[in-house]
């Protein structure tokens, strides 16, 4: 069974698996990972998730405010062993009832086309895409998406 935690960025669960996707992003976005890397600091987030199973961290996402009425999703990640097993949407669908909570409208965020199963995992949840926004705004491998809550 997978049980999710609301934690922020300074739980120790978070960290250890954002350094994994840090060092995936890496790989895939080669030269441009220095530009991307500049904007997924995790010191200020004041809302984190880390999924388990069986007490061992296996995905993480978290949310930021972009706006009033907006959040930004943002350090999405899963080991590849967890893979397939929908997890990422769990997450992806907690970060959006939190969203909520705290009275939010909207949930937008960035992926790379080098993630292919990152932007599957956003159409599944009923994302679209947007014009690119932000410091992502000219940038060739960037694709955005919304979706009001």
């Amino acid at each position: 069974m997978i049980q999710i935690l609301r934690t922020d960025s300074t739980h120790q669960d978070f960290i250890e698996l954002v350094k994994k996707l840090d060092a995936d992003l890496a790989i895939r976005d080669g030269a441009e990972n220095d530009f991307y890397a500049q904007f997924n600091k995790i010191d200020s987030i004041k809302y984190a998730l880390v999924a388990y199973e069986d007490q061992t961290p296996i995905g993480c996402g978290a949310i930021k405010a972009f706006d009033e009425k907006t959040m930004e999703v943002k350090r999405m990640y899963v080991l590849p062993k967890a893979r397939g097993k929908g997890i990422a949407s769990q997450l992806l669908q907690e970060l959006e009832a939190w969203a909520k909570e705290l009275t939010y409208e909207k949930c937008v965020l960035e992926t790379g086309k080098r993630q292919p199963e990152a932007i599957r995992l956003y159409q599944k949840n009923n994302y679209q895409i947007i014009p690119n926004y932000g410091q992502y705004q000219n940038v060739e491998n960037s694709l955005c998406f919304g979706k009001e809550l």
